[in-house]
């Protein structure tokens, strides 16, 4: 079985957030179940550096207004195509947003573009290679299901779209729709019209044939006007076609045993080694060697992540020998607090402003405690790493978070399952009745072992949730053959 996956970031060649983790993990946990997975990703400048040589499938002397090329390459155990088109994706900031933080103006036609090539993926672009599933990511992919319905094979291949986040959904204005290149039926309730806008979520949330979300408790919550920001009722339509499949973690990159990024390696065995990595965290963050737990922070500096509420508690968690080491960063606000903070608490609160690869597995190998106050949590990734490194998470009761932390309440800790504490409500009290029982638990050291061996001992792998994935292609493929 050949399946396109359409991506707008792929780890290891370039990250914001955990798409880039899944994009880059899925086609390798698929291979050994006889799933040949390609990728398509726009042609960043990162990317076309760190790929190098590639072969050419195609030009294009007008991809909605740019001249562009179609390469092939092979990296990192991928299959890539990559997008060569300097006027849509050679810019000097992020993938999406410039250096001042800014959506790119031209945020429509640079995406629009990856989800067009997909589809003529799907119509044979490639003589070597067709699709029999195209399974696109989030918002910048939704076109992808709509461009395939409109076009020559559009009863014929099938389409699954999953939703990484359902807060953003690339909505632009409905002046962009003539370059857009699709009928002018396609600008309508059953494709792209939103609210009087074109919607790229919204139109593939119509028009793909499956809808996957990245937990089975989120695709429950994005039924709720809480969650689903606006497209509640048109998921709750397609709910039949909807389905929970949790995310997996690439358990070769985040393997305690081999990470060349931390000082020492471990397993659940010899915990007690975590202690250099512990000290190393000290010294990056210039927090003070005391006895008392770390607590780390790996994230975007966000409300939806409950940033707030971890300044709001920096105080208590000093006042009882805690410490705070933060990587991250967003909200202007929010940084400003968390920087705040740290000069209230010098040697106690650290901040590294960005994203450091390395640091944040550092984090995970010597911290003690991962703080993941989200308000909603379509999967998290944070919280598998801690997981599989023995940092225990501390999570809000919310999506993928509370599907894959198993709380540690008097019955689990008794059984022994425990891998880390959640907490409802996602509020001050919340959080910090949840600190509270964090700092209890740290003390009671064969309690706080026990907990740290058991995460370590879960299944994060992508195994179970490659096989979901390989039985929904499977799926749709016999829908195709029915006559």
């Amino acid at each position: 079985m050949k399946v396109l996956s359409v991506a707008s970031e792929v780890f290891p060649l370039i990250k914001t957030g955990g798409l880039a983790d899944v994009a880059g993990a899925l086609p390798i946990a698929l291979a050994p179940l006889g799933i040949a997975m390609r990728t398509i990703m726009p042609g960043y400048p990162v990317v076309l550096e760190k790929v190098g040589k590639m072969r050419r499938v195609a030009d294009f002397p007008d991809l909605l207004g740019k001249p562009a090329r179609l390469l092939f390459a092979e990296h990192a155990g991928l299959d890539l195509y990559v997008i060569d088109c300097p006027g849509l994706y050679d810019r000097d900031g992020g993938p999406y947003v410039d250096k001042t933080g800014k959506d790119y103006l031209d945020n429509w036609q640079r995406f629009a573009a990856l989800s067009r090539v997909a589809s003529d993926l799907a119509n044979g672009l490639d003589p070597d290679w067709a699709p029999d599933i195209i399974h696109g990511h989030d918002w910048q992919a939704g076109l992808a299901p709509v461009y395939l319905k409109y076009s020559e094979v559009g009863t014929h291949t099938p389409s699954v779209l999953t939703i990484h986040n359902i807060a953003f959904q690339g909505q632009f204005s409905p002046l962009i729709f003539p370059a857009l290149g699709l009928p002018p039926a396609a600008y309508s309730v059953d494709g792209v019209e939103y609210y009087g806008d074109v919607g790229y979520l919204k139109g593939g949330l119509r028009t793909a044939w499956a809808i996957t979300t990245v937990s089975p408790t989120y695709a429950e919550e994005i039924l709720e006007p809480e969650f689903g920001m606006g497209l509640e009722g048109l998921i709750g339509e397609r709910a039949r076609d909807l389905i929970g499949i949790v995310n997996g973690i690439d358990d070769d990159v985040w393997n305690p045993e081999t990470d060349t990024h931390i000082p020492v390696n471990y397993t659940h065995a010899s915990l007690d080694r975590r202690a250099r990595n512990r000290a190393a965290i000290e010294k990056r963050f210039g927090l003070a060697a005391t006895d008392g737990p770390i607590f780390c922070v790996v994230s975007r500096l966000t409300w939806q992540k409950g940033i707030d509420l971890v300044i709001e508690l920096a105080d208590e968690i000093v006042a009882h020998g805690g410490k705070l080491a933060v990587l991250g960063s967003g909200d202007p606000v929010l940084e400003e607090g968390i920087r705040a903070a740290a000069a209230r608490h010098p040697g106690r609160v650290a901040i590294v402003f960005g994203y450091d690869e390395p640091l944040s597995h550092l984090m995970q190998a010597g911290a003690d405690a991962i703080l993941i106050p989200s308000r909603f949590e379509p999967c998290g990734l944070t919280q598998l790493y801690g997981l599989r490194y023995g940092c225990v998470p501390v999570v809000g009761r919310t999506g993928g978070l509370s599907d894959t932390i198993i709380d540690a309440n008097g019955a689990a800790l008794a059984a022994g399952v425990a891998t880390g504490i959640q907490f409802s409500p996602v509020d001050r009290h919340g959080f910090a009745q949840a600190i509270r029982r964090t700092l209890r638990l740290f003390e009671d050291k064969p309690a706080w072992t026990g907990m740290q061996t058991a995460a370590m001992k879960s299944d994060v792998s992508w195994q179970t949730s490659a096989g979901q994935y390989a039985s929904l292609y499977k799926t749709l493929i016999n829908r195709v053959a029915v006559p």
